[in-house]
């Protein structure tokens, strides 16, 4: 059988904030194995100071961090960087947050853990538009 090659094209930086070590390790792994430049955050804080002053292309936040949840990451991002498209992830199922992430406008929602491929094309879509 065969297994179908998927090719990434570099677009520009794109931010995890994250604030699990081996998860931010691994989510920042994979994207730069797919040739993105990746930069990763462990203090959501920091990753907006960042956003303000340098507008990345893609931010892929986790919603279950202790000092702010990423769907308030993501609505503060709307205002300081509208076009940053916002992928966001969780360990924690709740249709509750898909729906809230969805209506802040973000271009996917995973449960962790994700499939490798899937997360990439989804990536690779959402620097496509």
């Amino acid at each position: 059988m065969f297994e179908s090659v998927v090719v990434y094209v570099s677009y520009g930086e794109i931010c995890v904030v994250d604030d699990d070590a081996p998860t931010l390790k691994a989510v920042g792994r994979l994207l730069s194995s797919a040739n993105w430049e990746t930069k990763t955050f462990s203090d959501p804080q920091e990753f907006l100071r960042y956003s303000n002053a340098q507008r990345p292309l893609l931010a892929v936040i986790d919603v279950c961090m202790p000092a702010m949840n990423g769907l308030e990451v993501q609505s503060r991002l709307r205002e300081i960087s509208p076009k940053t498209r916002v992928i966001i992830f969780t360990g924690k199922e709740s249709e509750l947050d898909r729906v809230a992430a969805f209506r802040a406008g973000a271009v996917a929602f995973f449960n962790k853990p994700f499939d490798n491929r899937e997360f990439l094309s989804a990536v690779d879509a959402a620097l496509r538009t």
